[in-house]
């Protein structure tokens, strides 16, 4: 154990001001790597967030370079990587489900190699177990070096013996690393890295490392790239977008990038995740101008209360989310909202409660993710005393539930008998005639049509209303999916 470079909490805690982190020569595929993977597969297990979907793209674009091709099962598979989340308990469960359940693949394929990456690999308590009690598992390796996999896995390829390395420092933006995107229509487009906000709560701080901003440059250039390859829409990733920038000296970052995103020529522009502390007017009155710039709008806001918003470290106040929310909807009014909201956080009590619901009364939002409070360890929220029995935060999240659940509805309901504009995103595996996409607020679609593929922009009339998805039927194609020659 002593040759394993494991994760610290306390050094990932530790910010440093150096804007000097882009680094265009940590990653080299030698040639002898090259045909590490020949006729071996691969398969790899995302959880969690967007910036893991991009993750697992770039891994699966060095394994390809190195002569893996994609499994399609863990059976058929030679080499299985596990990406992590770890912002709840359960995300951490299921990983620990699944690598248990990889030991009868191993013992029947020894040969078979077994990773563990992502935020889960940035925590000291979850490496320990996994080392304790997984011993199949021949590969772990954090957020910070990625770019590391191919010698990694040559490592313990040539060795035989388990590799464990994690970077506790924030770690370089690394760029012209290779990838292979999981669509040809929509691509996820990483603009910075970490967060900078540490709300008590949150893990991610500690396995993504401080706020790093991409060069605009970069980005852009990857943008044209993804243009020139007839991809229609494009989603700008952070765990803070609305913080772009700010780490390079640019007050209005993020609003400038949107700008400058709008003009490369994509159908369809989205983001995730912004904070509403750096959500500025700026951003606001760019996102109003430009109709290539989605009204769809996920903005967290975690509680209603500023008891609780104070606890959290969340850095606005209650009044002030409610007034960023208003200046957005009288901008956009057209925008859908989405939120994520915490019940019960330690000893949140009943008034604290009714300021949630009276909030969500106010913005009525479209959709919501919620849960119920998962104590992280070293985080300052799982020091906290907590009160509050299990039971009675069940109670509270059913009865928030019920509220979203009404309000989703509400604003489906207004989509009847409507045309709207859907990206396919593809058919139905059980019904060919079904096809699914999502319209400019995010609305999913399932309707039927004839002779539609993915990537199409389709207007479609909805005759069915629900929840949490749209009916509807394919009135005409208005633009099909421009292939490539080459597919």
């Amino acid at each position: 154990m002593n040759d394993y470079r494991l994760p610290n909490l306390k050094e990932a805690a530790r910010r440093q001001r150096d804007p000097e982190h882009i680094a265009r020569d940590l990653f080299t595929m030698p040639e002898e790597y090259r045909t590490l993977g020949e006729g071996k597969r691969y398969y790899i297990l995302t959880h969690g967030c967007q910036a893991n979907e991009r993750d697992s793209e770039t891994m699966a674009g060095m394994l390809e370079g190195m002569g893996y091709q994609k499994a399609s099962s863990y059976a058929e598979s030679d080499l299985i990587l596990v990406n992590t989340c770890a912002v709840r308990q359960n995300a951490e469960e299921k990983v620990y489900g699944e690598l248990g359940a990889f030991l009868e693949y191993k013992r029947k394929k020894p040969e078979m190699l077994i990773g563990m990456c992502g935020c889960m690999a940035q925590e000291e308590r979850s490496v320990q177990d996994v080392l304790k009690k997984y011993p199949q598992v021949d590969l772990i390796f954090g957020t910070h070096n990625l770019h590391r996999l191919p010698a990694l896995l040559a490592e313990t390829m040539k060795t035989g013996k388990k590799v464990v390395e994690i970077y506790s420092r924030e770690g370089e933006v690394v760029e012209d690393l290779p990838s292979h995107r999981n669509s040809r229509h929509k691509a996820w487009v990483n603009i910075m890295y970490g967060c900078d906000k540490f709300c008590t709560y949150c893990i991610v701080p500690y396995t993504r490392g401080k706020e790093r901003s991409r060069r605009i440059g970069d980005i852009l250039a990857e943008l044209k790239e993804l243009k020139a390859q007839n991809y229609r829409e494009i989603c700008l990733l952070g765990q803070n977008v609305n913080a772009y920038g700010l780490d390079l000296g640019h007050a209005h970052g993020f609003a400038q990038l949107l700008q400058a995103a709008s003009e490369v020529g994509f159908e369809r522009i989205r983001f995730m995740t912004p904070h509403p502390h750096n959500f500025d007017q700026e951003c606001i009155d760019v996102l109003a101008a430009h109709e290539n710039l989605m009204p769809y709008i996920h903005l967290p806001v975690q509680s209603g209360s500023d008891r609780i918003l104070k606890k959290m470290n969340r850095s606005y106040s209650r009044e002030e989310y409610l007034d960023l929310f208003d200046r957005i909807r009288e901008k956009i009014p057209q925008a859908s909202f989405s939120t994520d909201i915490i019940v019960g956080f330690p000893n949140e009590t009943d008034e604290d409660f009714a300021d949630t619901l009276s909030l969500y009364d106010h913005c009525q939002f479209d959709s919501a993710f919620t849960f119920i409070y998962s104590p992280r360890g070293g985080t300052p929220a799982a020091r906290m005393e907590d009160l509050t029995p299990r039971e009675v935060k069940e109670e509270r999240l059913q009865i928030l539930n019920e509220k979203v659940g009404y309000y989703a509805h509400e604003r489906n309901a207004a989509f009847l008998n409507r045309e709207v504009i859907v990206l396919c995103d593809g058919s139905s595996k059980k019904k060919k005639e079904i096809f699914a996409g999502y319209t400019p607020e995010n609305k999913l679609v399932n309707f039927k049509g004839e002779n539609i593929h993915a990537g199409d922009l389709v207007k479609v009339r909805i005759t069915e209303t629900h929840s949490y998805s749209l009916n509807g039927e394919a009135v005409e194609i208005i633009s099909p999916f421009p292939y490539n020659i080459s597919e």
